[in-house]
């Protein structure tokens, strides 16, 4: 996992091949002002979904993993928070191959990061996740799905 302010998301673009089309869909684009939807920037390999999110207590948000993708989510309209536990301390569970998740609704994450507006958080195939933590009931936010 990775958090940091988006204006240093060029200083990641050696993790991934693609995190470069990132950073000019970033430079290009103004992801408030886009519509919720699902936008492609590599096909299936890279996009970005806009997404208006209810915001939930950290008892409501469910921990998640993901085999394929990485996550760089980047709240839009609010802080959100977001849990993490390690993936190889997570209970072995039933793999969704055709949304690419595996879900762990029962159980709480280790810890806890914030992003502010401006910043973003990175998470690995490796990284336990639980997002969507936040104080307000909706909030807008991007996803951004890279392959691993």
């Amino acid at each position: 996992m990775i958090i940091d302010t988006i204006e240093h998301l060029e200083q990641y673009v050696k993790l991934n091949p693609l995190f470069p089309k990132v950073v000019e869909f970033l430079k290009a684009n103004d992801l408030k002002a886009m519509a919720d939807g699902k936008y492609e920037i590599d096909g299936e390999s890279l996009f970005v979904t806009i997404a208006t999110s209810k915001g939930k207590t950290p008892d409501e948000a469910a921990l998640e993993t993901h085999n394929k993708m990485i996550d760089i989510q980047i709240p839009l309209t609010a802080t959100e928070t977001y849990g993490y536990t390690q993936r190889s301390l997570l209970p072995q569970k039933e793999y969704n191959a055709e949304k690419d998740i595996t879900m762990y609704p029962d159980l709480a994450a280790d810890s806890y990061v914030t992003c502010q507006q401006g910043m973003m958080v990175i998470f690995f195939p490796q990284d336990g996740h639980a997002p969507c933590i936040a104080g307000v009931p909706e909030f807008k936010k991007a996803i951004f799905k890279v392959k691993a």
